[in-house]
């Protein structure tokens, strides 16, 4: 196993995970359901799901792709991101 790639996914998610609408979603329903332990497991079958689902679009992608092709995509929908979050005035 690549235990440097392990560690920069696990790094990676989860700092991309920290605050956004999921975790509120788990904070919301772990504060007002009477089983947090559930809510809890149920938000990490999710995101197991989620991550795994990605994974398997990921490798499919990239089978059809080269990678600097995968890259440049990758740079434009960031780019697109960042565009629309400066220009929104919520």
């Amino acid at each position: 196993m690549d235990w440097q790639l392990l560690g920069l996914t696990f790094i990676t998610v989860f700092l991309a995970e920290i605050g956004d609408k999921s975790q509120l979603a788990a904070i919301a329903l772990g504060g007002s359901m009477k089983s947090p332990r559930a809510v809890f497991f149920g938000s990490v079958i999710a995101l197991i799901l989620a991550s795994f689902l990605g994974v398997l679009v990921g490798g499919g992608v990239a089978q059809l792709f080269p990678p600097r092709i995968l890259k440049a995509i990758a740079a434009l929908g960031f780019a697109i991101l960042a565009v629309r979050l400066l220009g929104s005035r919520e």
